[in-house]
């Protein structure tokens, strides 16, 4: 009896070999990749689409089937660990119906209460775990009319598949022009000049300046991932597993044309308008709840592209330079953190802070070192302990900033147009969240906040008063400019 079990062991043995050897044979994900989907830190990307038609389940399959999941591998794999607890990918047959999930709305409602129902919904499916037994993706068909849409489609996707600028390029790639689908989609140019004539002096003091700053800020992302930690405030409420309370979504639309007159008056980019608007509405927002700061640290961690390049690459031209993927870094920006006299001040003034504080970050390679200082975590600590540090670093960080380009033209899915669409972003360890995306000549900004602990429609009211008093200030600015001349 006793061999019978030892022969019985042996198989057993040699098959979970057989089984390790073959799981080999699958490619890793990548290091950050791993952080981003751990016991530590799970992050899904949410994107919704707001169609100008409304869009059927079986539309809708037959989309996901033909031209999505043929986009790339990693949406028909699921992620498996290796003995040595690497994670890897693993190609699996996909059930089409285990995906795509429809919700049913009372109806006859107005589009306003189709407004609140979505909103409702979409605060509670960003919550929900995906299962890891089945490729990291979900579609939610919304089949109700709201005041933005005649239909809404919502994309979850979790963020080890790529970063935004993987899944958006992936995305752009098989979304159409609506007026001629014959033609590429374009992109504004949103690269900083680079101004011509620098001396050879100018030359030596910015190199100078970029050593220093790139030791600096190395550090402080080092610092802000173990013992430096913002304070609590009215956007920071500092709560232990925030990423699993309560959220609520709301979004405001700018015009690109008018973000522009701001920056040619004020100077910047638009990004640096919007990063000056947001500081300026979370004054705003701590002046109305009554819950002013009183010098507590308050720092934005602005998630940046980390290639080195220009515009969205086909995924053939992404997979060919190994770029496919998660290619991310931070900038930690310090925000105003005390404004005694905020009636009286400035509001132009946050803009041109957020563009020197920007522009000091961007002045740096600890935007390419953070991966280097991560690897040495997982050399030494092993992958989890490098986990563990990008979650501190966004746990000890007060708001998040995320941007994506857009494109010009009015794009359509599975043949329907596209009025507007957005993303946010899922367990990320913080109260406030900002992601900004343009579309159409429009600068579309998404704020997601813990439920219980910030008032998001007061909130937006701020991000609009913020932005009327910038938008006033740079035009008497520009006004009193040219009466002095």
């Amino acid at each position: 009896m006793a061999s019978i079990v030892s022969k019985q062991q042996q198989k057993q043995a040699l098959l979970a070999e057989e089984e390790d050897e073959d799981l080999y044979r699958f490619p890793p994900l990548s290091p950050l990749s791993q952080y981003i989907n751990s016991s530590a830190l799970s992050i899904p990307i949410i994107g919704v689409y707001e169609l100008e038609v409304p869009i059927t389940k079986s539309q809708t399959t037959e989309f996901l089937i033909d031209v999505f999941i043929p986009i790339h591998t990693r949406f028909s794999s699921i992620v498996v660990k290796d003995k040595k607890g690497v994670q890897r990918w693993k190609r699996v047959e996909v059930v089409i119906e285990d995906h795509i999930f429809v919700p049913t709305f009372p109806a006859g409602l107005s589009a306003e209460d189709y407004d609140d129902l979505l909103e409702e919904y979409l605060s509670k499916m960003i919550l929900e775990p995906q299962p890891s037994t089945r490729p990291l993706w979900d579609v939610h068909v919304i089949m109700y009319p709201t005041t933005k849409a005649a239909g809404t489609l919502i994309f979850k996707v979790n963020h080890a598949i790529g970063d935004g600028y993987s899944l958006m390029a992936a995305l752009f790639s098989v979304h159409k022009r609506a007026d001629n689908p014959s033609l590429p989609l374009t992109f504004p140019d949103v690269a900083p000049r680079i101004p011509k004539g620098i001396s050879k002096w100018k030359k030596i003091q910015g190199l100078f300046s970029l050593c220093i700053n790139t030791f600096t800020d190395s550090a402080w992302s080092v610092l802000q991932g173990t013992i430096m930690e913002d304070g609590k405030t009215a956007i920071r409420s500092a709560k232990p597993g925030v990423e699993f309370q309560p959220i609520s979504v709301q979004t405001v639309v700018y015009s690109l044309e008018e973000l522009r007159q701001i920056q040619s008056k004020v100077g910047g980019t638009v990004n640096e308008v919007i990063t000056g608007v947001i500081s300026y509405a979370i004054q705003l927002y701590m002046q109305k709840t009554g819950n002013v700061s009183n010098g507590e640290r308050m720092t934005a961690l602005v998630v940046m592209n980390a290639r080195m390049l220009k515009g969205f690459k086909t995924v053939g031209d992404m997979l060919k330079a190994n770029i496919w993927g998660n290619h991310f870094s931070f900038l930690h920006v310090m925000l105003p953190s005390k404004c005694k006299d905020l009636k009286n001040k400035d509001p132009t003034d946050f803009v041109v802070q957020a563009r020197e504080e920007m522009r000091r970050r961007r002045n740096s390679m600890a935007l390419y070192l953070t991966k280097r200082i991560l690897g040495l975590f997982k050399k030494v600590r092993g992958p989890e302990a490098a986990a563990r540090h990008v979650y501190s670093i966004w746990n000890n960080t007060s708001v998040t900033m995320s941007s994506l380009v857009g494109p010009t033209q009015k794009m359509v899915i599975a043949d329907h147009p596209i009025n507007s669409f957005y993303f946010t972003l899922a367990g990320v360890p913080q109260s406030l969240v900002f992601t900004i995306v343009s579309y159409m000549g429009n600068l579309r900004v998404v704020v997601r906040t813990e439920k219980a602990f910030i008032n998001c429609r007061l909130f937006i009211s701020c991000m609009n008063e913020a932005y009327e008093n910038i938008r006033e200030a740079a035009h008497r600015k520009d006004t009193d400019q040219k009466k002095a001349n």
